[in-house]
């Protein structure tokens, strides 16, 4: 217990440190406005609004976040601008909690991971792979990236740091194949969690979503008694771009949850409000780095300490 302890505070450091740039951009410029407007004005709301919107928390969610704070502003007759960053982090922490529930994993389960290239979906499984395996968990991986060049080999490298099986087929293959033969072999193994990567990109939109759906149909069909859970890997970094992914893959495969990689470094950080506001999905995991226990549960405190204070 002290040992998880100690990783989750070293875990907060660099979240923290990971939102730098995010946090510049709000929690900076509130601490600049405070400094500057003596009273909460109709100016003052447009200067914080900009700031919500550079952030990447999107036109929607800014709105909605800044009719809340404009009304609490009015019924609890707040004069004081130094307030309106509690209230912010206040309205942050409501919007990330809403709705979410702990990720709880019966066994067997089913996790297929989606997204688009580039996201981390490879380096996502690898750390899930490890940090199931700590749990005591029996765990495989099926290689269903067929479609990108040297996809099966990174996870491959990834499968034997986390010291789990993988199934591999070679490039090319049906991927509805691959995770049909990975149902068969977890069947035989009493695995616990079988982790599915996809493919990020076919030929177009539309034959990605098909081969997804084929696979949906796999398990569904061949693994009925199994717990599934979709977990969309989103790039931080892309900003608004994330919330069209999230639509796209949530329409196709009915998304559980969401892995967000990349946090550190990003000016864009604010998405992560945009994400959740907008979709209802709730956000499994975060990742700030390229360590193994740099992606960890997310926690919409820890969150929004890390984003509002100094």
């Amino acid at each position: 217990m002290v040992m998880q302890q100690k990783d989750r505070k070293g875990f907060f450091s660099r979240l923290k440190e990971g939102l730098s740039k995010t946090r510049s951009n709000i929690t900076s410029r509130v601490d600049e406005l405070v400094k500057y407007y003596s009273e909460i004005d109709d100016e003052f709301f447009e200067e914080l609004e900009e700031a919500l919107i550079i952030a990447d928390v999107g036109t929607q969610t800014t709105e909605d976040i800044m009719r809340d704070i404009r009304q609490r502003v009015k019924n609890e007759k707040i004069g004081d601008v130094s307030r309106i960053k509690g209230l912010l982090k206040e309205k942050a922490v409501s919007i990330l909690e809403d709705g979410v529930h702990n990720l709880t994993l019966p066994s067997p389960t089913v996790i297929l991971v989606v997204g688009v290239n580039g996201v981390g979906k490879t380096t996502t499984i690898g750390k899930l792979a490890g940090r199931y395996k700590k749990e005591g968990k029996k765990v495989l991986i099926a290689a269903a990236d067929t479609f990108r060049a040297a996809a099966g080999e990174q996870l491959e490298i990834w499968s034997k740091r986390a010291e789990v099986p993988i199934v591999l087929h070679g490039e090319g293959a049906d991927p509805a194949a691959v995770v049909f033969d990975a149902i068969q072999s977890a069947k035989s193994r009493n695995t616990d969690i079988l982790l599915c990567d996809t493919a990020g990109r076919l030929h177009n939109k539309k034959n990605l979503m098909n081969e997804l759906r084929k696979i949906n149909r796999v398990i569904e069909r061949e693994f009925p008694e199994a717990h599934k859970e979709v977990l969309l890997v989103i790039d931080a970094a892309t900003g608004q771009n994330a919330i069209t992914q999230a639509f796209l893959f949530k329409e196709t495969v009915g998304v559980t949850g969401i892995a967000l990689t990349k946090l550190d470094g990003t000016a864009k950080g604010g998405v992560v409000l945009a994400v959740k506001a907008q979709l209802g999905i709730p956000i499994y995991f975060v990742g700030v780095g390229e360590q193994v226990d740099d992606l960890q549960p997310f926690n919409a405190g820890e969150f929004a300490d890390a984003l509002f204070d100094s």
